[in-house]
Parts: structure tokens; sequence; C-alpha cells
């Protein structure tokens, strides 16, 4: 299973810079998408499913915010859509998939740059969010969690942690969540795979289009695993050469 997880910052601006013609090369058998900012109703799906996915989506109620997307060439056995907590399903955030005996989350971890109300409810949700991961591991031991985390974990993760250490996404809180999220035995993909590797960032800001350019980046998008799943883990890569949006994707293949 080739897995890719990319936050769009919005399908229908991606598919106005190739995204679909991107999705036409096979990158991957299963594609997440956050930040979808759309219902499926206002996408041309057609050209999607042209290029051979299937297409389950979950979006926000607000019009044009938040939302989450499954593109899959393999028939899942399920889909879910939510997790059950109210105001995250309000936005939008997580839609889960199984596969046989894997399963799937693709979840679009809230932001806590716009306040400190958003920065609250961003400790709540991924307070929220872990409990429900562990419960479902009592059941699917096989779990893959794949989505725009918001977090840049380690210094290792950021182009300038000094700089950044009272920035949301990179402050402590949030990184000790990241810290207790491995400790439970789940596995940062890229990293197990790519422990020294520096400067493999996953968003730039848009605010200077030099950010890019300068890979002035922030690694805060994930595809992790249960450490049930991790004899599987065959690659894990990020693909800063895509560039549809102000993230790129990332990968693993999972044997």
């Amino acid at each position: 299973m080739r897995i890719i997880s990319y936050n769009v910052n919005g399908i229908r601006a991606a598919m106005k810079k190739g995204f679909t013609d991107w999705l036409a090369t096979n990158p991957a058998d299963v594609i997440c998408l956050q930040e979808t900012k759309a219902n499926q109703e206002d996408v041309d799906v057609s050209s999607i499913e042209k290029t051979g996915y299937q297409t389950f989506w979950y979006s926000a109620q607000k019009k044009g915010y938040s939302g989450v997307a499954i593109f899959t060439k393999i028939k899942p056995d399920q889909v879910l859509f939510g997790n059950g907590i109210e105001q995250s399903d309000a936005e939008g955030r997580v839609i889960r998939a199984d596969f046989g005996d894997i399963t799937l989350i693709n979840a679009y971890f809230p932001s806590g740059t716009s306040g400190d109300e958003r920065q609250t409810y961003k400790y709540q949700w991924l307070d929220e969010f872990f409990t429900y991961v562990q419960d479902l591991r009592k059941k699917r031991k096989k779990l893959i969690v794949t989505g725009d985390y918001n977090i840049a974990h380690t210094e290792i993760d950021i182009h300038d942690p000094k700089g950044n250490k009272k920035s949301s996404g990179f402050l402590p809180e949030e990184r000790a969540w990241m810290d207790q999220f491995l400790a439970n035995k789940w596995v940062d993909t890229f990293r197990h795979l790519h422990p020294e590797v520096t400067g493999a960032y996953s968003w730039w800001s848009q605010r200077f289009p030099s950010v890019r350019l300068q890979n002035k980046g922030w690694r805060i998008d994930y595809i992790s695993i249960t450490d049930a799943l991790q004899p599987q883990l065959k690659a894990a890569a990020i693909y800063p050469d895509v560039k549809h949006s102000d993230h790129c994707p990332i990968y693993a293949e999972i044997g």
C-alpha cells in the first residue's frame, strides 16, 4: 500500500495548478487530503475519478473551511466519517478507512496561529484525538494516522527553532504531545527511516515567496503507524518539488 498525505490548501485551487494531472501519474494507491475547503458537489469529481481513484469526502459545516478526503485505488471495506467528537466533526477533521486488518485515519489537526482561543482548542483536540486513536487501537492493532499535524516535533523539523520557540506549531506543549504520542508505540515513518536528515520540510509560509525557494520550512505533515505495522514499513519520503499548495505531499509504503 503506497500512501500519500497532502494538505492541498483548497482542492479547487490545487486543481487549477495541475493537481489532477499529478494524480494521473499514479503517485500512490491511497491519497489522504487535508484542508480541501470544499464540498464534494463543488468539485469536478469526474476528472479525479478518471485517474482511477474512488473519492470519499468529509467536509466542514462552514463553507470553504477545513475538510478532509481520501482518494483510493484500493476498495476500502468501510469508510467512517468523523470520530464522534462534536466540534471536530463540525470542522470536518477526521475520516477513517479500513482495508482488511489495516485502519487508516486521515486527520487535519487544528492550527493555533489565529489566537489564544484556537490554541486552547488545539490542545483540547489533541487530547481528544489521542484518546480516540488509543481506544481504537484496542480493536484495530494496525493503525495509520496521516495528516497535517500542525506541529514540528523536534529542532531538525523546523528551519529556525530558536526564532520559533514561541510560535504555535512549535510550542513546548505541542512538542510534548508528540513526545507522548510516539512514546505510546507510534512510529513517525519518515523520521524512523531518515533519523538524521535535516532540511526535510513539508510546509512553507506563503507570506514571502522566497521562503520556499530558500527552503525555510517546517515538517508538520506526518504518516504515523502503530508498532504492529513497523515491520511492514518499506519506504518514506517527502516531495517538495510537487507544488499545488503551501504544503507538499509526503509518502510512505507499507508492504
